[in-house]
């Protein structure tokens, strides 16, 4: 078995390249499940390094490939890295800025994408020294629910061989670059979406008591969703419900005759994302109702939350620790932002971490989807080297 820190020095020789890779990917971003250039320059240098049973076109755009171990059978892990940017303009002044207006990686996905690459690259060079075998999966469209991975599972790419179980990274914008972050059981919420329609009556701003003012009856729906968590939720259970837009008319002197209200809902547990959805589907109706108006609710479920497994992640935070030292292994707080990695940690026992890409003294230090975010790209090395190790000691168990 490779020995962790020789692991480490590998991954500081070939870090060049992944930064090198992860620079091309930020200069040619591209939305969710459009990511043909991205999937094209992924399966070509997977195929450059001998990756074998190579498929593309998988969930959409999606590539996958198997790394089989020198000696023999054993265990199948998979490792998934996403690929997708976001519809921002970007404002960093880099010479890798994206050349697509309004387009940019503004959450790290071409740092994921990049780091995959690299850990291939290593693990075909040590294949010999391990059994079993590696599934390399490169997913589009994290951003945008569905989703990619769900695809991605329905055409197959947990069988064949099968999977026993499924590792992931995201970098962190704010954990300092050379650290690492894990959870053991909830790391992340489920991200779920709603949209209402207020139908009122329309007319003249100067006679509100001949109209259905959909405004002001929006706007004690939105006053009254804020009583869901506050009196609603028990305060041990985290949860959020934001109303997130709120459109409605046009003009200075007309009552509109609907007003439409977006927003999303956040939970960690089942039980109180159920009751959220039927109890935000309740007061919207009924304030409706009282106030002369038809409300339609249209409550989108979105991922899951991410469930770490126990054994996986000790088996993540002792590769950490051994790539990295134990002061720079961090317990990661739970976030209420979504991840459709969640379909694959629910089919599979698994584990997602934090990779730290912060540097205050570089300026790094705006947060994802903001359109000056940026990572320090030394901190790849570190989530290279996690997720080696940890690749390599599961196999090995």
């Amino acid at each position: 078995m490779v020995v962790a820190m020789e692991f480490r020095k590998d991954v500081e020789e070939i870090l060049p390249g992944v930064v090198a890779d992860r620079r091309h990917l930020h200069e040619h971003p591209e939305l969710a499940f459009e990511e043909y250039e991205t999937s094209k320059f992924v399966s070509e240098r997977l195929a450059s390094l001998g990756v074998e049973d190579l498929k593309t076109g998988v969930g959409g755009t999606g590539v996958t490939g198997l790394i089989h171990g020198g000696k023999g059978d054993g265990k199948v892990v998979m490792v998934r890295a996403d690929m997708d940017a976001l519809p921002i303009l970007e404002e960093n002044d880099v010479a890798y800025k994206s050349t697509k207006p309004g387009v940019m990686h503004a959450c790290g996905h071409d740092a994921h994408t990049a780091m995959l690459l690299g850990l291939t690259r290593l693990l075909m060079d040590v294949r010999s020294e391990f059994a079993g075998t590696v599934k390399v999966l490169f997913q589009p469209a994290e951003e945008v629910p569905p989703g990619g991975a769900i695809g991605m599972i329905e055409d197959g790419a947990l069988e064949n061989p099968r999977v026993d179980a499924v590792l992931g990274l995201h970098v962190s914008s704010e954990t300092q670059a050379g650290k690492i972050g894990m959870r053991s059981g909830s790391g992340s919420a489920s991200s779920d979406r709603f949209r209402i329609t207020v139908k009122g009556k329309g007319g003249h701003a100067a006679s509100p008591h001949q109209a259905v003012d959909p405004v002001v009856i929006g706007s004690q729906i939105v006053l009254a969703f804020q009583t869901l968590v506050s009196r609603e939720t028990n305060p041990i259970d985290s949860a959020v419900v934001s109303t997130t837009a709120f459109i409605a008319g046009e003009a200075f002197n007309v009552i509109p005759d609907t007003a439409e209200l977006r927003g999303t809902v956040r939970t960690l547990d089942q039980d109180v994302r159920e009751h959220l959805e039927k109890r935000l589907t309740e007061i919207a109706a009924g304030i409706g109702k009282a106030g002369g108006a038809e409300v339609v609710v249209d409550f989108i479920r979105g991922y899951p939350g991410i469930v770490n497994d126990p054994e996986m992640t000790d088996l993540v935070r002792n590769a950490a620790i051994a790539s990295v030292g134990e002061d720079n292994v961090i317990e990661s707080p739970i976030s209420m932002g979504g991840e459709d990695f969640s379909y694959f940690s629910l089919e599979r026992p698994g584990c997602f971490f934090n990779v730290g890409t912060r540097n205050e003294e570089r300026g790094i230090v705006w947060g994802h989807h903001h359109p000056r975010f940026d990572v320090e790209e030394e901190g790849m090395s570190a989530g290279i080297a996690t997720m080696g190790n940890a690749v390599l000691a599961y196999l090995d168990s």
